[in-house]
């Protein structure tokens, strides 16, 4: 070998042989434009690197960018306004997604790297972005009570009492005030799991309690450092929202079902880490990305309609027509004002269409007001709308909404028939059918199980149930 001939180049060599920027090689080898390291970690033999098209290398590389606004591009993805319980992403971040290996790290501060714009914008049109960072980013405490949905006192709480705990540390630096701190992090899955883990817990009293209230964490037991960390069979079944013979029946028919750790033959006791693994790798249980939502479809005042979008709702339905219906969700302040606006005149708003998670679609003809704004302490608005409950029925599946009308009641209407069915036995009648046309007027009542119901359908079956009887007697 020649004296001074260089036969292995690490990054700053091999991009000094090119004539082309660090941050172009590092990007060329991270994407593969540049075969891998051949003569070790991070060294190519110089055969590779004279291998290499130089061009082919600066065209890749337009430009790079720094952490903040990488940060800022995918919190921007998240959603504008941020979605509830999503914290901002931050530039340190980035520092995490890279050494994921999600983004190539092109030079500045390993913590606060650089990055390629346009991987920045792939990773930013990901549908699965939000679990991407619960995995890889973990969270510092006010971000963990962001995720979670409570105040930052309410998840100080969850830590003392060993709910959760720290999966890491970062020094920060604040300069002009203090100096060096030590912040504890928390694994951002674990956070957005503790309602699934722990449900016995009231997460939406936890979640809606004003500011300077006393935590309603404040009661609960603390987790037993030694068997806190263990689950009975129950204990997952209870996790898993299933029933014990369930997880039986799991572990029976699974091989790679945890091995218990102590308990007995016929009370097993499970490490809860290893079984809320099995559960995630099995689809059991799943990490909440994002709260269920409900979209309501109001008739504007002035005419036309309007949709709102209100999340995580809870819908409490009266039992009686004479008492009152109540739907509490949390929403923005440009949502809250619109729903103002909708509801503020002297018989309230009409709601064509409600449709929500795990239940049918309602409509409600008037009535409607919204009966509380509250800023809660974990700086979320939570909203309540209120009607009465005599004026809910089951919403039309015409696009636009409305409460179905039920018609007269046909339980075996003739085969050229063309109206359509509702779940109860009634028929909407249509123009073109040639038994019934659209003629026929509604007979409706009230009943709690699906808003209005055909009471003609209801009468003419216990008629026909009474003339049954007399013919078998």
């Amino acid at each position: 070998m020649a004296k001074g001939r260089r036969e292995v180049f690490d990054v700053y060599e091999a991009a000094g042989r090119l004539k082309v920027a660090v941050a172009a090689w590092r990007w060329a080898a991270g994407s593969g434009l540049v075969p891998p390291a051949d003569a070790g970690a991070r060294l190519w033999s110089r055969a590779v690197v004279e291998a290499v098209d130089a061009e082919a290398v600066r065209a890749a590389l337009p430009g790079v960018v720094g952490a903040g606004w990488a940060a800022d591009r995918l919190s921007e993805a998240l959603g504008v306004p941020l979605p509830l319980r999503r914290p901002r992403v931050t530039p340190a971040a980035v520092g995490h997604l890279v050494r994921a290996g999600l983004l190539v790290y092109l030079g500045g501060e390993v913590e606060f790297p650089d990055v390629h714009p346009e991987q920045v914008a792939a990773l930013a049109r990901r549908r699965d972005l939000p679990a991407l960072l619960d995995r890889h980013v973990p969270l510092g405490p006010d971000q963990a009570a962001r995720r979670l949905g409570v105040r930052r006192t309410d998840f100080d709480v969850l830590v003392t009492k060993g709910f959760i705990r720290p999966s890491g540390s970062v020094d920060i630096d604040f300069k002009r005030h203090g100096g060096i701190t030590t912040v504890d992090l928390y694994n951002a899955e674990e956070v957005a799991l503790l309602p699934v883990v722990w449900p016995q817990v009231d997460w939406r009293g936890v979640r809606t309690v004003e500011a300077g209230r006393r935590s309603p964490l404040a009661g609960l037991a603390p987790v037993d450092p030694e068997g806190g960390g263990r689950l009975l069979l129950a204990g997952v079944a209870r996790i898993a929202r299933v029933g014990r013979a369930a997880v039986v029946n799991w572990r029976r028919r699974n091989d790679d079902f945890p091995t218990p750790v102590a308990g007995s033959e016929v009370h097993p006791e499970f490490e809860s880490t290893a079984v809320i693994a099995w559960l995630l790798s099995h689809e059991k249980i799943a990490v909440p990305t994002k709260p269920p939502a409900a979209h309501l479809l109001f008739t504007r005042p002035g005419g036309g309609t309007r949709t709102v979008r209100l999340d995580d709702p809870l819908l409490t339905l009266a039992e009686d027509p004479s008492g009152e219906d109540r739907l509490t969700a949390w929403s923005t302040d440009a949502e809250a004002d619109a729903l103002a606006t909708l509801t503020d005149n002297e018989f309230g708003g009409t709601l064509r269409r409600l449709t929500l998670p795990g239940a049918p679609g309602w409509a409600v003809q008037g009535g409607v007001r919204l009966a509380g704004r509250v800023e809660t302490g974990a700086g979320g608005l939570h909203v309540t709308l209120a009607w009465p409950a005599g004026l809910r029925g089951t919403a039309s599946s015409h696009p636009t909404g409305g409460v179905t009308r039920h018609a007269l009641p046909f339980t075996a209407p003739g085969e050229a028939c063309a109206c359509q069915r509702q779940e109860c036995g009634g028929l909407v009648p249509v123009g073109w059918c040639v038994e019934h046309g659209d003629a026929v007027a509604p007979a409706l009542e009230w009943h709690p199980g699906g808003g209005l119901r055909c009471t003609e359908l209801e009468e003419a079956r216990r008629l026909a149930g009474v003339r049954e009887r007399r013919a078998v007697g």
